[in-house]
Parts: C-alpha cells; sequence; structure tokens
C-alpha cells in the first residue's frame, strides 16, 4: 500500500480552507476560516444546542477474523494564535524575569517590515497501536489524549538592533477521547466503530464566543484506519451481499473511504470532506494551494496577477501562503501546459459484484 498517496491526500484534507486566495488576512473568505471538521468543547457544543458539534463518528465494514488486527490514527490541525505589537520603549534585550509592557495590535510597522496578527496552525497525531479484533470484542478500547497550553516569544528588532515589537504566539491546551468498539455481523464481517470527542474545559464553565472555542477546539479532523489480516469494504459501492450491511453503518461529521492504491483496501480515510474511493491529488498539481473546489490553473494564474502590494500582504499573513507564492512565480511556463488539461479515461466502478 502507498503510504505516500494515503498521506497526499490526507493531508489535503487536513489542509482545506487553510487560506484561501487572495491569500491574505484582509480578505473577506479568511476571515471566518475552519469550516471543515472542527470538534468544538463539548461544553460549548451543548452552550450551542449541539448546532456546533464536539464529537464524529466512523463506522464501517471490515471482512476478517478475530486474528486481523485494527490500527487508528486521528490526526488534526490545532489552533495558533499569533499576535504582533511594539513595545513601550524599543530595549536592548528582554527582561528575563518578567515580561515587557507589550501593546498587541492587528498590524504593526517596524523600519517599514509589516507584521500582522492572525491564526496559524500546527499539526497534531494521536496513534492507536494495533489491537486484534477479539480483543475489542470483549469491550469498547478507550483512550484520552491531551496537549498542553504553549506560548512563544519571537523578538523583533529595528534597525538600530533594538527590539521594538514581538510576535507572540499561543495555544490553549486541547483534551478528548478516542473510542474504538466491533461488532460481529456475520462470519467473517464485522461493523467496526470510531468516536472522537473533544472534552476540553472552559474556564469557569463560562459562555465564549466562536473565536475563543475555535483555539480549544480539533480543527479538520479526520481518521486513518488501517486492518491487517483483513478486508475493508467500500461504503460508496459494496458488494451486493453487504449492501444491506453497509445501510447500518451510521457516520457522523465524516465520512469513510477507500484509501491508497487501486484495489487495495487494507486503508480507510475517514473524512469531514466527501470524497470518492481511491482519492488522489493529480500529479500535475504543483504544490497544496488550500482550496480543493478551484482549478489549479485558474489559482496560479491568479496569483501571478496579484499587484506588489498584494503579494506583499500575502507573505506577511502566513508563512504557507509566502510558499505558494514563491513555488508559483518559479513555475516554469510548460508546466502551465500541463495544468491547462488532461484527459483521463473513466475507470470501471469500485466494488463489483459480489
Amino acid at each position: 500500500m502507498s503510504i505516500s498517496r494515503v498521506e497526499k491526500i490526507a493531508n489535503a484534507v487536513l489542509y482545506e480552507g487553510y487560506i484561501l486566495y487572495p491569500y491574505r488576512a484582509s480578505a473577506v473568505k479568511n476571515q471566518q476560516r475552519w469550516n471543515f471538521g472542527v470538534l468544538y468543547p463539548r461544553a460549548y457544543s451543548e452552550q450551542q444546542q449541539g448546532v456546533e458539534p464536539y464529537r464524529m463518528e466512523t463506522q464501517c465494514l471490515v471482512q476478517g477474523d478475530a486474528l486481523a488486527e485494527l490500527s487508528v490514527k486521528v490526526r488534526c490541525l490545532r489552533l495558533v494564535d499569533r499576535v504582533v505589537g511594539c513595545l513601550a520603549e524599543p530595549v536592548e534585550e528582554l527582561p528575563e524575569a518578567e515580561d515587557p509592557a507589550f501593546v498587541p495590535a492587528a498590524a504593526i510597522s517596524i523600519d517599514g517590515r509589516e507584521y500582522e496578527s492572525w491564526q496559524e496552525a500546527t499539526e497534531c497525531e494521536m496513534t492507536l497501536p494495533p489491537v486484534r479484533f477479539a480483543i475489542l470484542a470483549a469491550g469498547q478500547t478507550r483512550r484520552r489524549f491531551a496537549f498542553p497550553a504553549n506560548r512563544t516569544v519571537e523578538q523583533l528588532r529595528n534597525s538600530e538592533g533594538l527590539v521594538a515589537g514581538l510576535i507572540e504566539r499561543i495555544q490553549q491546551p486541547l483534551e478528548g477521547w478516542i473510542e474504538t468498539g466491533i461488532e460481529k455481523l456475520e462470519d467473517g464481517l464485522f461493523r467496526i466503530g470510531v468516536k472522537i470527542s473533544n472534552h476540553t474545559p472552559l474556564r469557569n464553565g463560562q459562555p465564549i464566543e466562536r473565536d475563543r472555542a475555535l483555539a480549544l477546539s480539533l480543527l479538520s479532523a479526520h481518521t486513518i484506519l488501517k486492518v491487517s489480516g483483513g478486508e475493508f469494504v467500500s461504503l460508496l459501492e459494496p458488494p451486493s451481499r453487504f449492501e444491506a450491511a453497509a445501510g447500518t453503518c451510521k457516520n457522523a461529521g465524516t465520512w469513510p473511504v477507500l484509501a491508497g492504491e487501486e484495489g487495495q483496501r487494507d486503508t480507510l480515510l475517514s473524512s469531514p470532506i466527501i470524497l470518492y474511493d481511491y482519492p488522489q491529488v493529480a500529479p500535475e498539481s504543483p504544490g497544496d494551494l488550500f482550496d480543493g473546489a478551484e482549478i489549479d490553473e485558474i489559482l496560479s494564474l491568479r496569483i501571478l496577477a496579484l499587484t506588489d502590494e498584494e503579494k506583499s500582504a500575502m507573505c506577511r499573513s502566513d508563512e504557507r501562503a509566502r510558499m505558494i507564492l514563491q513555488r508559483t512565480e518559479a513555475l516554469p511556463p510548460e508546466h502551465f501546459i500541463k495544468l491547462h488539461g488532461v484527459l483521463r479515461a473513466m475507470g470501471p466502478r469500485h466494488g463489483g459484484a459480489s
């Protein structure tokens, strides 16, 4: 099974909508982000009468026996609040004992260099060790995950070498549960369930705004399931003898599809974005653009058409946006010919007859 193919499509899911064209913080479409696979703290979800979910559940079918093993990996983004600000007075070095007087701002300028506040993100993974079906059948397994709060400070020096500003990056704590279970439907056929839930407590249990809740949330959450000694069954096109069983699988906030090399059935990607079996990133794509609903050629040409001021704002917004600009400007003309259009033959339907 091709790990790289699964990782590429999983990363596309992870960063879908992370930042959209024109790739700058001032764009309206980048003012409210994190629309896919967000699991809010349970207390916040309950305050919103369940409109904002705190959990997602995957159910799928697998053929195998008691000796087959299941592995589960949960991936998500964790929000990083990047806050810029100027010091009241520039200093040679920051004091070690206490934080200096720091005035947060949406944007600052130091000797002509611009810095902006923004929401970044870091990747998180929670991996459960392989477990045999026989052990899963004895009872649901439950594993807690937790990430501590974190804060870093980056110094911004002026032309005289003095510290004139700071970039503060803050991550809030995050905790929750991953639950896995299995049910035997018939000889050689099982229904597997994986639940992910966010139980990060709110401070004093008080109501909070969505932006504050996002700092305590799993973003772009999705699950990769692997089976050894068995095979997953497509829920999109199950063999006829498994159609009724496939209809009993209940998925909440996510949808599992076969992933990896065409025809192999040892890996499932359960994504908050509905995909087809064996999804893949087009080989012509020059790299992540964070917007699977757009065409790479159009986005790339639009990026090249940005003004110098707009490109500068793109670089200030986010390091990943800067890398998009750098990569796009380096594309040779012949690559745009490849992006212009590719015809691919339609393959056979997956699943097949029983």
